[in-house]
């Protein structure tokens, strides 16, 4: 079985990293590929990063010419772009998004997300509620550090723990890493925590092998039907 995994940025750095948790979590005979968008933001905080990675990352898909893959795991956390990638591919499209909110429900009646900036929460909010989720959703809560400044390990596990005791103060049973980023640090604040914490993309990983396992494709009945045949400008000199 093959897995991509998209990252929704351009850093190499960071698609390395979320490809060593998502392959962690796979199980024997899982391959994992990452893939890295060509053009669109170097990390993806606020509404016009996300609509710019999400249509950087079905360029990306749409033009892919390495193996055949069974399963796409988006790697963007509140990211836009799965129900497109959804249409435009055949297999199982896993967003960690809802990986995880899915997961911290079998784990505890109400969840909080902790993320990275403020300024993401409410979009988190909203890619929660469209996935059917955002009801058991006790909080959304910013650590205030960037993506980028997710490589401080010590400065984003103190900032995370602070954001977790807000979340736990709201309701939260279990918690979710809000960011990709994020990736291995459920194993490093969970004891301290003494909740489960969900990752993301492992979360995806887990439901994408069962998906592929159980025989199971995106339906193309109504919603994810195909796109319609016409022309499309996909960019300057673009195919």
């Amino acid at each position: 079985m093959r897995i991509v995994v998209t990252n929704c940025n351009t850093t190499q750095e960071m698609t390395e990293e979320i490809v060593r948790g998502a392959r962690a979590a796979a199980g024997p005979g899982t391959a994992v590929t990452g893939l890295t968008p060509r053009w669109g933001p170097e990390s993806a905080e606020g509404w016009l990063d996300s609509y710019l990675s999400a249509a950087a990352v079905i360029d990306l898909l749409r033009t892919y010419e390495g193996p055949a893959y069974d399963a796409v795991v988006m790697a963007g956390f509140g990211e836009h772009g799965r129900e497109g990638v959804r249409e435009l591919v055949d297999v199982p499209v896993v967003d960690i998004t809802e990986a995880a909110a899915h997961l911290a429900c079998l784990l505890g009646r109400r969840y909080g997300v902790v993320t990275t900036l403020e300024r993401s929460c409410g979009q988190i909010e909203d890619s929660l509620e469209l996935a059917g989720v955002g009801r058991n959703c006790a909080a959304v809560v910013g650590t205030g550090l960037n993506v980028l400044d997710l490589g401080d390990a010590a400065r984003t596990e103190a900032a995370f723990l602070a954001a977790a005791e807000r979340a736990r103060r709201a309701g939260a049973e279990v918690l979710v890493l809000g960011c990709a980023g994020m990736t291995g640090l459920q194993r490093v604040v969970g004891e301290k925590l003494g909740l489960p914490v969900v990752d993301g993309v492992g979360a995806a990983v887990k439901l994408a092998e069962s998906l592929v396992a159980l025989g199971l494709r995106t339906s193309k009945v109504g919603s994810y039907a195909g796109p319609l045949p016409k022309g499309r400008v996909w960019g300057r000199g673009a195919g």
